[in-house]
């Protein structure tokens, strides 16, 4: 994929007319269109190796800040890697109502890095929520999570490099040796994110949902058993 700019100024993108994100203002999945392109002879007199583009979204107009790393200096282009950089994120949500506490509280944090760019702290945070998984569910809490972690794989067709890091960063313990956590590039980590929402989701959000329909069946249930009785017993009178 060709990304540059061109000695007049203009951004070319081969995938322009597709490029689109989830805008951190409005939460919707929409086109974004460049509004600001640093000039030309300022980024060659500098020589920069990251630049920063603004891009207006679609559907609300509010601006969007990507940051690209420059590839080459060319006398009438400037290229950039096609991969970049949200400066901001949309927060990303959870439904939090059946995990414990100590996990809880682990993943809101992992969460809030994640939307801030922090990328080695949610890394961490992951597997120090995973670890009060561990620690909450047992050894057969552990052998779950990893027969799904497998399940999730298979479904999502993980290639071998990043599930290798993916079940380091959850599996692994402080005592790992150096370096310890894998460095997990910005695909690798959105990646990890959404295998730890399933997780989470199939070991808490699933089994609660499933226990309090089984409740308020019961309840209903109850309630009707007690009206098929009293209408017996009066009609008995």
């Amino acid at each position: 994929m060709s990304v540059y700019i061109n000695s007049g100024d203009q951004l070319h993108h081969e995938q322009a007319a597709t490029l689109a994100l989830t805008c951190p203002h409005c939460l919707v999945v929409a086109h974004i269109t460049p509004q600001a392109v640093p000039r030309f002879s300022e980024l060659n007199a500098i020589r920069p190796k990251q630049i920063g583009l603004v891009y207006r979204c679609d559907n609300c107009n509010s601006p969007i800040f990507l940051r690209h790393t420059v590839r080459n200096y060319l006398p009438t282009r400037i290229e950039l890697s096609p991969q970049f950089i949200e400066i901001e994120r949309p927060k990303e949500k959870f439904s939090y109502t059946y995990l414990p506490e100590q996990v809880e509280v682990m993943f809101r944090e992992a969460l809030s890095c994640y939307s801030n760019g922090a990328i080695n702290a949610f890394v961490s945070m992951c597997r120090r929520t995973m670890q009060g998984v561990f620690t909450q569910a047992g050894e057969s809490g552990r052998l779950r999570v990893f027969d799904e972690l497998n399940d999730v794989r298979d479904m999502a067709e993980i290639d071998a490099e990043s599930f290798a890091a993916i079940k380091r960063v959850i599996f692994g313990t402080d005592a790992d040796p150096p370096p310890g956590l894998p460095t997990l590039d910005d695909d690798q980590c959105g990646v990890l994110l959404e295998v730890m929402k399933d997780l989470l989701y199939q070991t808490y959000v699933r089994k609660g949902h499933l226990q309090q329909a089984m409740v308020v069946r019961r309840f209903f249930s109850d309630e009707a058993r007690s009206v098929k009785t009293s209408a017996h017993l009066e009609g008995q009178s």
